[in-house]
């Protein structure tokens, strides 16, 4: 796996992605289980978001996700119920590993940003938590 900082969010970790440098441009790739810890299942993007805009606003009870600035920055919150940590995403060979079970938000987009995400597995509506206060609640269940 690449390599990675552990965050004080539980299961979270900014990976410093492979980078190969080119003088007519860089590369960076990644491969499900080799650079990152899931396979990967689903590949989305955000763009075009306007400005004061805020995104995902929700947790996944298994989605696991990786999320990459591959234009411009933006703002990620994750929130595990104990600690909180606001991480700016901003160089496209960084990427933030989201586990399940972590609130996250997306906000203060750049003009121009693109948001990469891949995730462990497909749309599922199910798989969502989409009330901060609901969250808590199933964090806090025995």
């Amino acid at each position: 796996m690449s390599n990675h900082k552990t965050l004080k969010v539980k299961n979270c970790s900014l990976y410093k992605l492979n980078k190969i440098k080119d003088p007519r441009g860089n590369i960076t790739f990644l491969e499900s289980n080799e650079h990152i810890p899931f396979e990967i299942s689903r590949v989305y993007y955000l763009y075009d978001t306007p400005s004061g805009a805020e995104r995902g606003g929700h947790a996944h009870y298994d989605l696991k996700q990786l999320v990459v600035a591959v234009s411009g920055s933006f703002d990620v919150v994750i929130d595990d119920g104990q600690n909180r940590e606001i991480i700016k995403l901003l160089r496209p060979d960084e990427g933030l590993f989201i586990s399940s079970m972590v609130w996250r938000e997306l906000k203060n987009f750049s003009g121009g940003a693109v948001c990469l995400v891949l995730a462990s597995n497909f749309y599922e509506e199910s798989d969502y938590i989409r009330d901060f206060n609901e969250y808590i609640k199933i964090l806090n269940q025995p």
